[in-house]
Order: C-alpha cells, then sequence, then structure tokens
C-alpha cells in the first residue's frame, strides 16, 4: 500500500506526497525503488499540488515520512519550486 503524506504549505496550498516506485507490489518496483536511491541515502519523493502550483519531485532522506517534521517538508518543496 501507497503511503501519502500531506501538508499544507504558507500559501494555502495542500501538497500530497509519495515515494516513488512506493505501493507498487512486484520485484521489478522494489528493484527500481532500490536503484533509485542515491548514495547519500536520499529518494525520490514526488509532492502534487491541489490548485495551479506544479508537481515538484525531491530528493529525501530514507526515513523522511516518519521523520521530517511538515515544515521541513514545505521548505523543502518551496526551494524546489
Amino acid at each position: 500500500m501507497m503511503q501519502q503524506r500531506e501538508v499544507t504549505d504558507t500559501h494555502n496550498t495542500t501538497w500530497a506526497c509519495v515515494q516513488a516506485y512506493t505501493g507498487v507490489d512486484s520485484t521489478v518496483a522494489a528493484e527500481a525503488a532500490e536503484r533509485s536511491e542515491t548514495t547519500g541515502g536520499a529518494v525520490p519523493v514526488v509532492c502534487t499540488p491541489t490548485g495551479g502550483a506544479q508537481t515538484v519531485r525531491l530528493e529525501l532522506g530514507k526515513d523522511w515520512f516518519e521523520n521530517l517534521s511538515d515544515e521541513e517538508l514545505t521548505a523543502a518543496i518551496e526551494a524546489a519550486q
């Protein structure tokens, strides 16, 4: 099951963020997720907004879902725009 995390930024835009390749139950998806991890341990995360903003792609630590605060996640989104 894909885990999705939602945050709202200072412009009142709600962002739905998911780690790329999660939620797909296959060997190929698991391999793709493993290969997408950077040497520094970052993983690709895609954040899709409500409204007119454009989707952003982030590289965050593997533990982003549990350990990155909402403020840190929205700051990363804003920096990527």
